[in-house]
């Protein structure tokens, strides 16, 4: 195995640059393996990846590789919720898939190892590997541990419950802080199946990482060993030529979605999922929205982890993790063990061993938490491309629900209803124009469900939106309304007390008005068009619908 630079006189100009690196001429014929690290110090699933991308080195330099650690832009949802910098969130995950596809090709690179944590990072670096189709590998940073506050275990989601029910008047502002300072203990992603759990737990599904690397925490020295034999396996696929595109096949996003449903894990992984599978050149027969009501139909729902239930990812890990999931769910002739995987197994081979250590954890497939899926695709004359909710976090008496529409042009005109009492008991509450091309950039809206929730008012009030949630939501909170408002949606032509019915066991979401009434206001609707520059305009002009992945073309 050589690499393009060491290809004779012809490189010679090359290789005085590297030369310059203090590379040595016999690490100039072993192949080049880029580390795409996206370490930084202002997110906490990031703060330690460079340990991780070091440990990656080490193992692929132990397999007669050499080792490139190159960067990549990420931003923390959690820091950029509830103002205008989320707008940057799901808009990043373009940049991040662009510049490792820049960094990859520019550098000749043989192949590469993708380091991120957090919720745009990876669905980003799996839409690049797909693009480039160089052997690749996956190495996550793992999870946070739980907090603790009066014994009870916590993270980011119940930080901002508790927010709202310090504005609704619940606790004061002394406990308020002790949360603060206690919900979220160490760095890692952050501690319940949230988005960046859910990716990272879906990209070892998916088969392009290792057994634990979805929630392997991000302090325990295995996550350290994790890496190195990563390092190790990127050799070994670009020994074996073994490219993502040998991975990412029908077989293993069915793998992938299962899993989803399986596991209750975030909305967003519908919209990131779509997006990777077009990267891969997959087309809607083999997956869409329409296809992911079908395998919900089909897979118990096996986890109740937070926001769903009072379990972490911390404790998945203990149970077996992802391989025992998984291990369920094929005895149960749920998933394709012939998928093939970065380890050069299938996956058959991979889950062979797994072993269920805790079946509350995990539960049996003949002792589901439902026999049905944590997702379900919504579809009526509101939704006619579609929408998503999680249904293992909703309150059962919110599953079928009818009620008058507050309607909000905004996320901060609703989280100022909602934080000064004016959302009543039977409301649903409805905040548009914060779609791909409305907000723009689909902000995660974690505020304003907490909000209800931190008030009490979880079971009886519900949140539609063409914007999108955070994994850490909990509630009737119904997102990716398509079309969206700015793109001439119903949703945008919502009247202050319209009725709306919610009906998720039939998979329904309903405007009560009359076909000659909605007749009537699409005629004479005008979108509103929020102001945006730079890159958010640039977004705006070219994302398509979330229905399709809100990728940008």
């Amino acid at each position: 195995m050589a690499n393009l630079f060491s290809n004779g006189t012809a490189m010679s100009s090359q290789r005085s640059l590297l030369k310059a690196l203090g590379w040595t001429d016999s690490e100039m014929q072993k192949p080049i393996v880029g580390i795409i690290c996206a370490q930084s110090e202002i997110i906490p699933g990031h703060m330690d990846l460079q340990k991780i991308a070091r440990a990656a080195a080490e193992g692929v330099i132990a397999a007669g590789g050499k080792p490139v650690i190159v960067p990549s832009i990420g931003v923390c949802d959690g820091i950029a919720m509830g103002h205008a910098g989320m707008k940057y969130s799901l808009p990043s995950r373009e940049i991040i898939a662009d510049s490792a596809e820049i960094l990859c090709r520019a550098h000749a690179f043989d192949g590469a190892i993708y380091i991120g944590n957090c919720d745009k990072i990876i669905p980003g670096m799996l839409m690049a590997a797909a693009r480039i189709n160089i052997p690749a590998i996956f190495v996550s940073g793992g999870p946070m541990l739980a907090g603790r506050v009066h014994g009870k275990k916590t993270s980011l989601s119940t930080m901002f419950e508790e927010v709202g029910a310090y504005n609704a008047g619940k606790i004061d502002a002394e406990e308020l802080h002790y949360y603060e300072c206690n919900a979220c203990p160490t760095c890692g992603s952050c501690s319940g199946m949230f988005t960046a759990n859910s990716l990272n737990c879906l990209t070892e599904a998916l088969g392009m990482a290792l057994p634990g690397n979805g929630t392997i925490p991000m302090v325990y020295s295995a996550r350290l060993a994790l890496a190195k034999e990563t390092g190790e396996a990127a050799m070994h696929l670009i020994e074996k030529n073994i490219r993502p595109l040998d991975i990412l096949t029908p077989k293993a996003f069915k793998n992938a979605e299962t899993v989803d449903m399986a596991i209750g894990a975030s909305t967003n992984t519908v919209l990131h999922l779509l997006a990777v599978a077009q990267e891969a050149g997959l087309d809607e027969t083999q997956i869409s929205i329409d296809t992911m009501n079908g395998i919900s139909e089909r897979t118990p729902n096996l986890c109740r982890l937070a926001p769903a239930g009072e379990h972490y990812i911390e404790a998945l890990n203990e149970a077996g993790g992802i391989s025992a999931v998984m291990k369920e769910l094929d005895e149960a002739g749920l998933i394709d063990g012939s998928a093939l995987t970065v380890s050069g197994k299938t996956i058959g081979e991979v889950i062979k061993k797994a072993k269920n250590a805790d079946p509350e954890i995990i539960r049996h497939v003949s002792d589901p938490y439902s026999a049905q899926g944590g997702l379900a695709i919504l579809k009526g004359n509101l939704a006619e491309e579609g929408c998503v909710v999680k249904k293992s976090a909703v309150d059962p008496r919110m599953y079928c629900h009818t009620g008058p529409a507050r309607v909000f042009d905004s996320e901060e005109d609703a989280m100022l209803a909602i934080s000064t009492g004016k959302i009543q008991k039977g409301d649903v509450v409805v905040i548009r124009y914060e779609g791909p091309k409305g907000g723009p950039g689909m902000r995660e809206m974690l505020s304003p469900t907490s909000a209800i929730v931190g008030a009490g008012l979880g079971a009886d009030v519900a949140l539609i939106t063409d914007g999108r949630f955070s994994g850490a939501t909990r509630g009737a909170a119904i997102g990716h309304v398509c079309p969206e408002a700015a793109a001439g949606g119903l949703i945008g032509m919502v009247h202050e007390g319209d009725l709306i019915e919610i009906d998720i066991p039939n998979c329904k979401l309903s405007l009560l008005v009359s076909e000659d009434e909605i007749a009537r206001r699409k005629e004479a609707f005008v979108p509103l068009v929020k102001q945006a520059d730079g890159y958010l305009k640039r977004y705006r002009e070219g994302v398509t619908s979330a229905s399709k992945g809100a990728v940008r073309k």
